[in-house]
C-alpha cells in the first residue's frame, strides 16, 4: 500500500508499537500532551524512543498500568548506571505524570516530607528561617545531614549523649568527602544550639563536635585570568546568544551566585538609579548592587531582542522548549558550554569559577579585601579571604626585595 503524504506520522521512525505494551493505547494522547506542553518535534522523537526502552522494561518486569507507580520505583536502579540512563526514566516519569492528569491512574500520594516525618526537624527549620535568616536551599543541606542524626540518635534530644554525636560526625565523616564532613559539622552544631535554645537539650554539647581541617592548608582556587574573562565574554558575542552574554557578564563583572542571576526578577532592576537588588542568594537580606552600564547594556539587548514572551517575573529563561525561568543548575550549563565555546581548560566548570575569578580581578586591580567582600555581599573579611586567596604571582608583583638585598 503506498504511503499516504498526508497522513501526519505519530510513532518516531525507531519506535515500534509493539514495544509500547500496556501504554500503546494512550500513545498517541501522550505525544499530544508532550507538544501541547511546547515540547520540540526533535524533543519528542527521542523521549518516545527511550520510552520504548523503558515499556520494554515495564513489561518483561511484569508491571502495567494498575502497578505503574511501583514500576517506575522499580525502574530506577534498573537504569541507572546504564548509558544516557536519564532519559528512559526521564521518558516514563513524564508518561505516568500524564496518565495521572488525564485521571487514568490515581496519583500517588506525596510521601511526607523529612519535616512533616520529624517534627523537631521542622521546628529547627523555622527557628533558622526566623532567628538566623538561612535560606531553604541551605536548610534543604542541614536537612538531608540532620535526617541521618535524627534516625541514629532517636527524636529524644534530651537523651542525647556527647559520645553519640561525636560518633555520628566522625561516622558520616569516614564515609564521605572533606566537604561533606564540614557541613555535617555546620549542620550538627546549628541543630544542637537550636536545641540549646529552645530549652531541650543542656549547652555545651556542641563542644563535642570534633573539627576539620579548614580551608587555609588547601590549595588556590581556580579562577580565570583578564585574557580567559575576555575570552568567555566573547564567546557569547552575536544576536542568538543575547542570554549568554548578559548572564556571563553579571557573573564574571558583578560576582553574582548563579542562583542569584537564576532568580532576577523585573522588580529587581531600578533602571532609574541603575542599580539592582540582590535576592535568593545564601543571606534573606535585600542588598544592591550598581548596575555597570556594559551589564546593562547587555541586559537590554536581551530583554529587548533575545527574551522569548513569558508570563513569568524572572529575567533569564530557558532557549529552548519547554521554556521556563532558568534554575541555577541552568545557569551552570549555560557557563559550562561557554567555557567549552571559549576552548578555556578548568578544573571548576560552574558559576561559581566565574565569582571567584570576579573576586581575583578586583584583587589584582587593586582593590582591597573589604572592597571586595562589600561587593561579593560577605559578612565577614575571612569569608572574603577564603574565596580570594591571593597567590605568589600576585605577591611577587607588589612585593618590594627584603632590606639589605638586591632585587632578583
Amino acid at each position: 500500500m503506498p504511503n499516504n503524504p498526508t497522513k501526519k506520522r505519530t510513532t518516531p521512525r525507531y519506535l515500534t508499537l509493539s514495544r509500547l505494551h500496556f501504554a500503546r493505547p494512550h500513545f498517541e494522547g501522550f505525544i499530544r500532551w508532550l507538544e501541547a506542553r511546547n515540547y520540540t518535534k526533535a524533543t519528542i522523537s527521542m523521549l518516545t524512543i527511550y520510552f520504548g526502552h523503558w515499556t520494554d522494561w515495564m513489561h518483561g518486569a511484569g508491571y502495567n498500568l494498575g502497578t505503574i507507580h511501583n514500576g517506575y520505583a522499580a525502574s530506577v536502579p534498573a537504569f541507572r548506571g546504564k548509558p544516557k540512563y536519564y532519559l528512559p526514566l526521564r521518558s516514563g516519569a513524564l508518561f505516568v505524570l500524564f496518565l495521572e492528569e488525564q485521571g487514568i491512574v490515581e496519583p500517588q500520594p506525596k510521601p511526607p516530607s523529612p519535616s512533616e516525618r520529624w517534627l523537631i526537624l521542622g521546628e529547627f527549620r523555622d527557628w533558622m528561617i526566623r532567628n538566623r535568616g538561612v535560606t531553604d536551599s541551605s536548610l534543604d543541606t542541614y536537612q538531608n545531614i540532620l535526617v541521618h542524626l535524627v534516625h541514629a540518635l532517636g527524636e529524644m534530644p534530651e537523651a542525647y549523649s556527647a559520645y553519640a554525636i561525636r560518633e555520628f560526625v566522625l561516622a558520616r565523616a569516614t564515609t564521605h568527602g572533606q566537604a561533606h564532613a564540614k557541613m555535617t559539622v555546620t549542620a550538627t552544631r546549628a541543630f544542637l544550639r537550636f536545641l540549646v535554645a529552645t530549652g531541650r537539650s543542656p549547652s555545651g554539647l556542641e563542644l563535642s563536635i570534633p573539627k576539620f581541617a579548614g580551608w587555609k592548608l588547601a590549595p588556590l582556587p581556580d579562577f580565570l585570568n583578564d585574557e580567559d574573562i575576555a575570552r568567555i565574554v566573547a564567546a557569547c558575542d552575536g544576536e542568538t546568544r543575547l542570554r549568554d552574554r548578559s548572564v556571563i557578564l553579571f557573573l564574571v563583572r558583578l560576582g553574582l551566585r548563579g542562583s542569584e542571576v537564576a532568580n532576577l526578577e523585573f522588580d529587581h532592576i531600578d533602571w532609574r538609579n541603575g542599580r539592582i537588588a540582590i535576592k535568593g542568594g545564601k543571606s534573606r537580606r535585600e542588598e544592591w548592587l550598581p548596575l555597570p552600564q556594559e551589564v546593562g547594556e547587555a541586559l537590554l539587548a536581551y530583554l529587548d531582542r533575545g527574551r522569548p514572551t513569558l508570563a513569568t517575573p524572572r529575567v533569564f529563561v530557558t532557549a529552548q522548549n519547554p521554556m521556563r525561568p532558568m534554575s541555577r543548575f541552568a545557569v551552570n550549563c549555560l557557563v559550562q558550554a561557554a567555557l567549552d565555546r571559549a576552548g578555556i581548560q578548568s578544573g571548576r566548570r560552574g558559576s561559581h569559577l566565574l565569582r571567584h575569578s570576579a573576586a581575583t580581578a578586583m584583587l589584582r586591580h587593586g582593590v582591597n579585601l573589604a572592597g571586595v567582600g562589600a561587593v561579593l555581599r560577605h559578612r565577614s573579611l575571612s569569608t572574603t579571604m577564603q574565596y580570594a586567596k591571593v597567590d605568589f604571582a600576585l605577591l611577587r608583583e607588589i612585593a618590594r626585595p627584603w632590606a639589605g638585598e638586591a632585587a632578583c
